[in-house]
């Protein structure tokens, strides 16, 4: 009974079409703010950070940058593992080339970088879509992935070819690095997360997000009522670049603290986040967040449920893994596309009417 908007009035237009236009929702949404700022550094642990909260945070920064890319604009994309290499190894030889900057105006200048490499592959788009988009895309991938094996000057010629995260501090305090304190990684991926969720879903509440759906729904159409083509496909490319630029100098810097590149950005990464706005929902910013949560919560819980608890084989525990979500994957692309944002949606509009059967 206290999901109502009974007594919510609306008096101007700006707080009718507000993010969230019920007094309920916004004071949910405040609460998940001071609990994610004010309670949950205080009780983190070394566990929680490395295997939940870290990975999901940054992994939901890839997820909103694709999801503007495929869900709002329409524009297929298998390349996301190669384009967060790409903000990797920028942060990476920042990080090196100018030691006394801050690793937050690193990681946005990687950002940056990652846009305008994601822009130049994306000018395929301007004449071909669908299927060969997608193989346009993954090309990128492969050719990324080469390119940072092959050319030693990205990894400044380690005998290994492994990048390192060298020690760097935020107001005096560790955030890459292996002495990093747990509090300290979640945090600093935590505001990264919130700027990136705030923006994104301003953006595809504006008009540059009404110019992504209209290209996405019939980009002919789109383009006779007025919205440029080449302006929306680039830009949606471009803001999708520089949030994956940000989760990839995030995954490097933050959580990983080391990196192969065909080890951490390999192909499988891009289908991950392809796998993450599928079950999520497509054309949805909380979706990017539930299906985040979910693939990296998934085999979280199948380990120590199965494998801790049952005393199940790891390898059969991970082979189960894959059985659930390609399953998943069919379901929800036939029977529910918006995937769990749209389970939400329909959740909260029975709490609205409940009792009531209409």
């Amino acid at each position: 009974m206290l999901y109502r908007e009974s007594g919510d009035f609306s008096e101007t237009y700006k707080a009718d079409s507000q993010t969230f236009p019920i007094k309920f929702d916004r004071y949910r949404y405040y609460a998940v703010l001071i609990v994610a700022f004010l309670v949950i550094p205080f009780v983190i642990n070394d566990y929680w950070a490395n295997a939940v909260l870290v990975p999901f945070l940054i992994y939901a920064i890839a997820a909103i940058g694709l999801n503007i890319l495929t869900g709002y604009c329409g524009q297929v994309s298998l390349g996301t593992g190669g384009f967060m290499a790409v903000g990797a190894y920028a942060c990476y030889k920042l990080m090196t080339a100018f030691p006394d900057v801050s690793i937050v105006v690193h990681v946005l200048i990687s950002g940056g970088i990652t846009a305008a490499v994601v822009t130049l592959f994306g000018l395929p788009s301007l004449r071909i879509k669908g299927f060969y988009l997608a193989v346009a895309t993954l090309a990128a991938q492969f050719f990324l992935v080469w390119l940072f094996n092959r050319v030693a000057w990205f990894y400044n010629y380690s005998a290994s070819g492994q990048i390192n995260a060298p020690d760097r501090t935020v107001f005096g305090y560790l955030v890459t690095g292996p002495n990093t304190e747990a509090w300290a990684k979640y945090l600093i991926c935590l505001i990264f997360v919130t700027f990136t969720g705030i923006v994104a879903r301003n953006m595809t509440r504006g008009a540059l997000g009404r110019k992504w759906s209209a290209i996405r729904d019939m980009d002919i159409a789109a383009e006779i009522i007025g919205v440029n083509p080449l302006n929306a496909k680039l830009s949606a490319f471009a803001i999708s670049g520089f949030f994956i630029g940000i989760s990839g100098a995030l995954f490097f810097s933050v959580y990983l603290g080391a990196a192969e590149v065909g080890e951490a950005f390999g192909i499988q990464k891009s289908f991950l986040v392809l796998f993450m706005i599928i079950i999520g929902g497509l054309g949805s910013i909380f979706g990017s967040f539930a299906g985040a949560a979910f693939m990296v919560l998934l085999p979280v819980f199948l380990k120590n449920v199965l494998v801790g608890g049952l005393g199940w084989d790891t390898a059969l525990a991970a082979h189960l893994e894959f059985v659930i979500v390609g399953a998943l994957i069919i379901v929800f692309l036939i029977a529910e596309p918006h995937g769990l944002a749209q389970l939400w949606r329909v959740a909260k509009e029975k709490l609205r009417l409940w009792p009531f059967p209409h």
